[in-house]
């Protein structure tokens, strides 16, 4: 039984829709990616910020693409969203067998080569529509540690941790470092999405898509430290409804002298599999902000 606090009627939205995705969760994936296409182009036109924030985002990383472009992208992104809301239903209440049927690892060699060195592994990822059921996708194969960063919602985060720590063998709060070095010194994977906006200590401009924004460059610290080999992993939906996983080799020579430079290497790497997937990463997050008060503001209305 949750807490009182969390009963009030401020969350019975967010209750309501937790119920929903339990209840729809059994459904034949297809019906569930059908459902979502549905919800998420209807959200598009919707008076909501971040669809206007999603729209800005694509046409300041992808300026080469006409305004025609950029609105069918836009309806693709947000039909994408709309799927990976249900997405998340699968991946925290499907069975392993059930997500192993649905998707295919590609690169276990990689992973299996580094834990065989015995300093544990990053396994460095992004924010695509396709976070929840990548991570779960490797869950249901191996024992895996998860960091996230925690929301304001206190009922989504009650069930995001509570869920995830189900699924994996720890959900790591961001900002516990120590346990995230304890699970890479006992030789574990642990996926790690560093890619948002990030202004805290360590924060550095680097280039995405060409425009210096805040961004976390703890990566090539928790890999020196450690000595964990650092594998990029990216997931992308299919067209046929299933997914597909890769893991790529290391990075060479990573980490390096300088950890902006090492945060500009996995930029490139996230602008390679953009192009890839546009519709699939994750738009809606203000992502192009600075350090400082003279930093342009991409978003102002």
């Amino acid at each position: 039984m949750p807490p009182l606090r969390l009963l009030v009627p401020r969350y019975w939205p967010t209750w309501l829709g937790l119920m929903l995705l339990r209840v729809l969760a059994p459904l034949p994936t297809p019906v569930l990616q059908s459902l979502g296409n549905a919800l998420g182009r209807l959200i598009q036109y919707l008076p909501v910020g971040f669809v206007r924030i999603a729209g800005r985002n694509i046409e300041l990383c992808l300026p080469e693409l006409s305004p025609a472009q950029r609105q069918q992208l836009l309806g693709q992104h947000f039909a994408s969203l709309g799927i990976a809301l249900f997405e998340t239903g699968l991946a925290w209440w499907a069975s392993d067998e059930r997500i192993r049927k649905l998707t295919q690892v590609e690169g276990l060699e990689h992973l299996q080569a580094a834990q065989a060195q015995g300093k544990g592994v990053i396994l460095l990822s992004a924010h695509f529509t396709t976070l929840e059921i990548g991570a779960r996708a490797l869950a249901a194969r191996m024992p895996l540690n998860v960091m996230y960063r925690p929301t304001r919602n206190a009922v989504m985060e009650r069930f995001l941790s509570r869920n995830r720590a189900l699924r994996t063998r720890r959900a790591i709060r961001r900002d516990d470092v120590r346990t995230l070095v304890t699970a890479l010194k006992a030789n574990e994977p642990v996926w790690y999405a560093p890619d948002q906006s990030y202004r805290n200590k360590g924060a550095q401009m680097v280039p995405f898509f060409g425009i210096p924004c805040a961004t976390n460059t703890a990566t090539s610290r928790l890999a020196k430290m450690t000595g964990a080999v650092v594998l990029p992993y990216f997931p992308e939906r299919l067209a046929d409804g299933s997914y597909r996983m890769v893991i790529l080799p290391p990075m060479n020579d990573f980490p390096g002298d300088d950890a902006q430079t090492d945060a500009l290497r996995f930029h490139h790497l996230i602008e390679a599999h953009v192009r890839r997937v546009p519709a699939q990463y994750l738009w809606i997050h203000r992502r192009f902000k600075g350090l400082s008060e003279d930093h342009p503001d991409y978003y102002r209305t």
